[in-house]
Formats: structure tokens, C-alpha cells, sequence
């Protein structure tokens, strides 16, 4: 080896733009050019509590050369499938074939909380959200007789993209994590353990077995809570601050999750002190060892070897740096900088 040569990760790094409001748009487009500027591969826009991402990609696909672009997630509740279809092109031709698409259903608490729509049937929804996606996308005239959708007539009046979309489908547990396999072109992978995410990815393989596809042409996308500062301490509590809300306060979907890879004591613990209003307690709950098994948190050495274990797990094909919902910009750029590629 070259003396000062870098050795590239196996696998590519991404970044899951922060999830907080962020002041205005321009803000959000610098993280992505700072990300473009160290190497990250792709970044993502998670749709929550701010601006839209149709938009805000939109900004960032122009302002940007080469860096992917994509949503992660839409739900596949808030807009009908072949909107989503239309923004995909739309996306497309805007980044000149830099999107990649990623759906899912998230869950009931922002579904029906936020969205006022019936939280019904996620997977076979989510399974014809792929079926019509493609189908506008192929440019051909829509007509489809499915179980939730039926349409017809419906067709782009503008050329299909040239570089096919890649769309992948969210999910958590066994069922829909074996739906990415056999539908999806990839599958979108959160708030799991390396011994969880190793379980769910047979589940993906499993998925893609069934569907007579090849396991390694789904692509495994993990996010991963990741915080980083000279401040140990400062970086873990506001790791511990995000998971706490994640599980106390959004239903019980994180909670289930947590519970299946062996911590429903603690998931439990977490969201019961959340409800009484002690939130010092949920985050009192929230170990160094569960912090390890689910993000990349401290120093720049320690996040660094987390961050890594979970590049060593056979089927993992990116990772997305996210970051805690209580980070300042300083420690977004912190973060950014110590965990790029080429660090």
C-alpha cells in the first residue's frame, strides 16, 4: 500500500439529511453539498415534520453535479401512487439520473396522527405503490385492477426517464423486509441491531428467493443514528434524547421493533417513563451498550469502529449517516466530516 493512500470502505457511504427543521432550505442543500464535496455516495430526505421532499430534492438535484439524490421514506398513504410516479420522473430529468426512490408505510401514529388517513393493509398497499410506480414510469398508458388501486387511462405526457428509477421499500419486520426482497430493488433498513439486521436480511433473501430474483441485486440500505464530537458525553446524550422520542413518543412501532431483537425491558422502560412525562428516566434507560448496538456515537475514534461493525455484516450495502434530532449545525458538520468516505 501507498504510504497516505485511503483504503474506500467495502461498502458506500450515504447520508440521511437531518431530520429536524432545519431554518430554511438553504441550509439543508449545504449538508448535501458538504456531503457531495467528502465523498458520500447518495444523500437522503426524510419526509417528517418540515418541508416536503419533492421540493427540498429538487433544490438540492440543482445546486448539486454528482451526488444521488432520494426520498427515504414517502409514505405510501399521504400521496396516491401515481403522483409518486410523476415526481419520480420529474426527479429524474431534474438530476439528470440521480434519483433513487424509497417508499414505505410507515406507521400509525404519522399516518393517521398526522396524515388522517386509515393505517390499512401497509404491505399489499406498499406492494401496488411498486406495481403502479413502475407502470407510470415505463412511460405506457396505466391501467391497473389491484386489491387498493384501480386506475386507468393514466400516462406521462413527457418522456420516461432514460436511466431507470431504482425504488426501494422501508421496513422492519419479517413481512415487509421480505417484501423489499421480492418486489423492491432494494430495502431501506432502521433502528436495528447487527444481530437484527442480520435476521431481517435473511428475510430479504428469503423475499427475493420467492420472488426467483438474485439476493445480491437487492440493495441493503442501514441508517444509522450517528453523533460525533470530542464531547463523548454530549454525543451519547443526544443519541440517547432521539431513541427515547423515537420509542416513547411515536406509537408503538420503534418500541416492537426494539422488543424483537431482544430489548423489551428496556423498550418498555423507555416508553412507560416517556408516558409519565420523565424523560430523564428514558434516557436513563437507554444504555451504552443498546446506544453501540443501534448507531455510530462519540468520539471520532469510537463512532469511526461503530460505524465500521456494521460494515463488515455480509449483505449490507450502504450505510446513511443520520443524525440525533437535537444536533447543532456544528455537530451535523462534526459528524459529517469525521465519518466520510475518504476520513
Amino acid at each position: 500500500m501507498v504510504a497516505g493512500s485511503v483504503v474506500a470502505p467495502m461498502t458506500d457511504r450515504t447520508v440521511h439529511l437531518p431530520v429536524a427543521a432545519q431554518p430554511n432550505i438553504s441550509d439543508i442543500v449545504g449538508y448535501a453539498q458538504r456531503a457531495e464535496d467528502l465523498g458520500y455516495r447518495r444523500v437522503w430526505l426524510p419526509e417528517t415534520w418540515g418541508r416536503d421532499a419533492a421540493t427540498v430534492l429538487s433544490a438540492i438535484a440543482e445546486r448539486t453535479d454528482t451526488v444521488g439524490i432520494g426520498p427515504s421514506i414517502l409514505n405510501v398513504y399521504s400521496r396516491s401512487p401515481a403522483l409518486v410516479g410523476q415526481t419520480a420522473a420529474t426527479l429524474q430529468e431534474l438530476s439528470d439520473g440521480r434519483l433513487r426512490l424509497g417508499i414505505g408505510p410507515s406507521g400509525p401514529a404519522v399516518i393517521e396522527g398526522w396524515h388522517g388517513a386509515e393505517f390499512d393493509r401497509p404491505l399489499r398497499r406498499t406492494r401496488e405503490y411498486l406495481d403502479v410506480i413502475r407502470a407510470v414510469l415505463s412511460g405506457e398508458q396505466v391501467d391497473y385492477d389491484g386489491d387498493v388501486f384501480t386506475l386507468g387511462g393514466f400516462r406521462l405526457r413527457c418522456d420516461p426517464p432514460e436511466t431507470p428509477v431504482a425504488i426501494d421499500a422501508a421496513g422492519m419486520g419479517p413481512k415487509s423486509v421480505e417484501l423489499a426482497g421480492r418486489f423492491a430493488d432494494g430495502w431501506h433498513a432502521l433502528m436495528l441491531t447487527p444481530d437484527g439486521l442480520r435476521d431481517r436480511i435473511e428475510d430479504l433473501r428469503r423475499g427475493a428467493e420467492l420472488g426467483d430474483r438474485d439476493p445480491e441485486a437487492v440493495r441493503t440500505t442501514v441508517s444509522l443514528t450517528c453523533c460525533v464530537s470530542e464531547d463523548g458525553e454530549r454525543a451519547r446524550r443526544l443519541a440517547r434524547q432521539h431513541l427515547s422520542f423515537y420509542v416513547g413518543a411515536m406509537g408503538t412501532f420503534y418500541r416492537n421493533a426494539l422488543a424483537r431483537q431482544g430489548y423489551e425491558e428496556t423498550a418498555n422502560e423507555v416508553a412507560a417513563a416517556w408516558g409519565n412525562g420523565d424523560q430523564e428516566a428514558a434516557l436513563a434507560a437507554i444504555d451504552d451498550d443498546l446506544l453501540e448496538d443501534l448507531g455510530a456515537v462519540g468520539t471520532p475514534e469510537e463512532a469511526r469502529a461503530q460505524l465500521e461493525k456494521f460494515e463488515a455484516i455480509d449483505g449490507v450495502d450502504r450505510l446513511a449517516v443520520s443524525f440525533p434530532r437535537g444536533a447543532e449545525p456544528e455537530e451535523v458538520e462534526a459528524t459529517l466530516d469525521a465519518l466520510a468516505p475518504e476520513a
